[in-house]
């Protein structure tokens, strides 16, 4: 018996030393596991807020970008601040024909991003339309589905999907019932999809209350939300969409996440 346990400490410690020693092989022979660099990654809603801070640090990083946005100013717009690495297209994620020509026209690539959608639909169940609730359903959950459907098979060996919900999911206000419906759904597909379309990897970012443009049309006075909304944070303030962005890098680069649902809220799932 005690024979066998050295046995197993013995392997286990093999495979430890393995893991550490493997990534630092890699960087001796300047192979980084962990760089984005010629790497080539689509951002779809990368023209503002949390979707352009990922384009930037991406490009930072050395990767090539393409990003994406129903809007051509703001495309055009974003691709001039991006410089050289990045590439602009105009998209409409509510239209899933649109979506599969994208995905032609980019060809292979190996990292796809989705932060589209409108502002928030903040609104009580019985005042809320059923045309208000598809269309912000079509943008935030169907473009979502549709954009992995047609971007799996041109992901790259080491690829992956990166999602966008929110800390509604877990923390819904009055109000927001569409909302918090559609970014769990969210979750619940990544999950589903880190499992179908292995070892392609699939995660979920989940923001808090990030100050970005999307507040504008979403309350009627943003800073006071802002505002607001911080103080009552265990960070007593909302984050930066450098920060969230942040966080979807990390899910890109390490090859060994998927299935996950990384919250960055200020605390908001403990107030």
């Amino acid at each position: 018996m005690r024979s066998q346990v050295i046995q197993r400490l013995d392997m286990e410690a093999y495979v430890l030393a393995m893991a550490v020693a493997a990534p630092r092989h890699c960087i001796d022979e300047g192979m980084d596991p962990m760089s984005l660099a010629g790497k080539k990654i689509v951002i779809i809603g990368g023209t503002s807020g949390i979707g352009f801070a990922v384009a930037q640090q991406a490009a930072a990083a050395g990767a090539d970008v393409v990003v994406a946005s129903s809007n051509q100013d703001r495309v055009d717009t974003a691709t001039k601040r991006l410089g050289e690495r990045a590439e602009g297209r105009r998209l409409d994620v509510a239209d899933g024909n649109a979506i599969a020509a994208f995905f032609e026209q980019v060809g292979e690539f190996d990292h796809l991003v989705y932060t589209a959608g409108e502002s928030l639909l903040i609104k009580p169940l019985v005042d809320t339309t059923p045309q208000e609730a598809r269309a912000v359903f079509e943008r935030r959950f169907w473009g979502a589905f549709l954009s992995a459907k047609y971007a799996a098979p041109r992901l790259r060996d080491g690829g992956s999907i990166t999602f966008s919900s929110g800390v509604l999911a877990i923390r819904p206000l009055s109000g927001t019932a569409l909302t918090a419906g559609i970014t769990g759904g969210i979750e619940a597909l990544s999950r589903a999809l880190a499992v179908e379309l292995a070892p392609l990897r699939v995660n979920v970012i989940q923001p808090g209350v990030i100050r970005t443009e999307l507040w504008d049309g979403s309350v009627p006075d943003p800073e006071a939300f802002l505002q607001g909304a911080g103080s009552e944070l265990l960070t007593r303030r909302v984050g930066t969409a450098e920060e969230a962005a942040a966080a979807y890098l990390f899910v890109l680069a390490n090859a060994y996440v998927t299935g996950t649902t990384l919250a960055i809220d200020g605390g908001a799932a403990l107030v």
